[in-house]
């Protein structure tokens, strides 16, 4: 069974930086493309930020310049790395196989003062 695990969420400072784990179980991690969504309350999950196979990455205008995705293969654990953190930036963190369309549980980042 294909399981995704996040971690590295919490609680943090305006201009802070955080940097979430993606840990991935199963086979073949290394051809999936994956993603970080993040859902606020209250709001619809949004996409944050891709990576292909191939390690091309993407991301929403809202966090470009400030997060930064990246992928272990050997560790088969993908990570976004988040700094200059916003009160917005507050939400949920999910991964995202988007290959097989599984989730992960998803990991709280609160950023506040």
């Amino acid at each position: 069974q294909v399981q995704l695990v996040e971690s590295g969420g919490g609680l943090v400072q305006p201009g802070g930086s955080l940097r979430l784990s993606c840990a991935a179980s199963g086979s073949f991690f290394s051809i999936y493309p994956m993603g970080w969504y993040r859902q606020a309350p209250g709001k619809r999950r949004e996409l944050v930020a891709t990576i292909t196979s191939g390690g091309a990455t993407d991301y929403a205008d809202s966090v470009k310049g400030r997060f930064t995705i990246s992928r272990d293969n050997a560790k088969k654990t993908v990570y976004l790395q988040m700094n200059s953190l916003k009160a917005e930036d507050t939400a949920v963190y999910y991964c995202n196989n988007r290959a097989t369309g599984y989730w992960g549980q998803g990991t709280q980042v609160t950023v506040s003062s």
